[in-house]
């Protein structure tokens, strides 16, 4: 069971990489939106993920990016890079770039598309994290890759120094709590639903999507908790489920919905690179809405 100090904090936002409108990198917008999530209450930013929409971005723009943001938050966050490809060497070159750029961590999504048996699996998450000496938080999304992380291989992958936490979106809650029982590894709720429930049963906090424009709501949900008020923080978690929802479930993937609401709220966004594209005007109306009731309540 984990009893240390979260390795990259409690409340991490898994942060939208903005564009200019021409759809080229906005490094002065990411550093301009990741200085804000941090006064909001972000303690990490995880770059280069999905949501900042990793498929679509060259090793020379996620790099950029690291260097762009650590600069603008220095310490007073962490920065944890998305290296994940599909590709183990791919995947190892990312790592090393982003030891360089000056990442704090990195994290790693299983293989997609190839579904390596969970052997292959375990080799290709030990030879990243032997190739640089940044610490690895493992992404277990099996909706989206194919390959679940089982919980098995996810015990046998905490024995090395360097594999120190997961993002868990396995909708597994029993395994989540068989890993903690049995490692040190730092479990994040990757799934905004399932904040308070992880962190309760002894979670490290969160990478959120949703996040990105209502930071300080999320964190005031472990932060009730952690100062004994469970049902105060069971309702705010249970107020933010509507913009949870219309954010991540509605059918529209999270960084279209949340470059629609920064848009809104006159934060850097700008466009979805293709094949996304933007939100229509009434779903943007709709998350509006959404994202109003939240913050007026």
């Amino acid at each position: 069971m984990t009893t240390t100090a979260p390795p990259f904090g409690r409340s991490l936002c898994a942060m939208i990489t903005p564009f200019d409108e021409a759809g080229a990198l906005d490094l002065d917008g990411a550093q301009t939106l990741a200085d804000h999530l941090v006064r909001q209450g972000c303690d990490g930013l995880v770059l280069s993920g999905t949501t900042g929409e990793s498929p679509t971005t060259t090793d020379a723009e996620k790099s950029a990016l690291v260097r762009a943001v650590r600069e603008a938050v220095g310490a007073r966050a962490t920065v944890v890079a998305g290296v994940g490809t599909f590709d183990t060497r791919h995947t190892v070159e990312l790592a090393l770039g982003a030891e360089r750029a000056g990442a704090d961590g990195v994290l790693v999504v299983s293989p997609y598309y190839s579904r390596p048996p969970q052997d292959a699996l375990e080799a290709h998450f030990r030879e990243i994290a032997d190739a640089s000496a940044l610490p690895v938080m493992l992404y277990d999304i099996p909706g989206r890759t194919g390959t679940r992380i089982e919980p098995e291989t996810m015990i046998r992958l905490a024995e090395h120094p360097r594999i120190v936490a997961v993002k868990d979106c396995s909708y597994d809650l029993l395994g989540a709590q068989k890993v903690l029982h049995r490692t040190e590894l730092a479990y994040y709720a990757g799934c905004d639903e399932h904040i308070l429930a992880l962190y309760a049963v002894g979670g490290a906090g969160y990478v959120s999507t949703v996040a990105n424009v209502v930071p300080a709501q999320l964190r005031a949900v472990l932060d009730t908790f952690e100062a004994g008020d469970t049902p105060v923080s069971a309702r705010l978690q249970q107020r933010a489920t509507p913009l949870i929802e219309a954010m991540m479930s509605a059918g529209l993937p999270g960084t279209v919905t949340a470059k629609a609401l920064l848009h809104a709220l006159g934060l850097p966004a700008g466009p979805v690179r293709a094949p996304l594209r933007p939100a229509g005007r009434e779903a943007a109306d709709g998350l509006l809405a959404e994202y109003e009731r939240l913050v007026a309540a």
